[in-house]
């Protein structure tokens, strides 16, 4: 290949690398700028649709919620002079709160967080969750749950948007007695 022939080939490759490439950016850019109209009409429609269909409504505990049910679990631990961490997590398993009180123990603040994790990925006590390890014993390999007493699912409409974790207390029972607490304290 002479100079000449190679630089035309060059410079024929690289107007077609820039072609493709603007046509990929303008083809994003329409397709971004069309999808919230997508979203928008989806959202508008509500006769029952086809396009509604594509999405869900969830519900959501409020940070102020979480808060609430996260102090009263904690007082009702401090009501009989337990020290515990309390967290509550979203439907996702996503931490929205955490309170730990006065000399809880240093292995509580990651256990309450599995604890709550655990009762709202199952929409049941950890308590009850526990008792199934017995005939599937694999469940406790799943990461990031922790299958003793003490997580309560927070549910509305009987779907779990919440769970609520206690850690620290000298038994699981007591432990999900104070997140039964904290549950309880949304009801009012």
């Amino acid at each position: 290949m002479n100079t000449r022939t190679r630089v035309l080939t060059g410079t024929a490759l690289a107007v077609a690398l820039g072609a493709g490439t603007f046509g990929a950016v303008s083809a994003s850019a329409a397709q971004a700028e069309s999808a919230p109209a997508a979203v928008a009409a989806a959202a508008a429609k509500k006769d029952g649709g086809a396009d509604e269909k594509n999405f869900t409504t969830t519900t959501h505990l409020t940070v102020d919620a979480a808060t609430r049910a996260a102090q009263a679990a904690l007082d009702a631990a401090q009501k009989e002079n337990q020290k515990v961490t309390v967290a509550v997590v979203d439907r996702n398993g996503n931490t929205i709160v955490t309170l730990r009180g006065d000399g809880a123990g240093p292995q509580s603040y990651e256990s309450a967080q599995r604890k709550a994790f655990t009762a709202v990925s199952w929409n049941a006590p950890t308590s009850v969750l526990a008792g199934r390890l017995a005939q599937t014993p694999n469940l406790k390999d799943i990461p990031g749950t922790l299958f003793l007493g003490g997580g309560t699912p927070v549910q509305a409409k009987g779907a779990p948007v919440a769970g609520i974790g206690v850690a620290g207390a000298p038994s699981g029972d007591l432990d999900e007695k104070y997140a039964k607490a904290g549950v309880d304290s949304l009801e009012k």
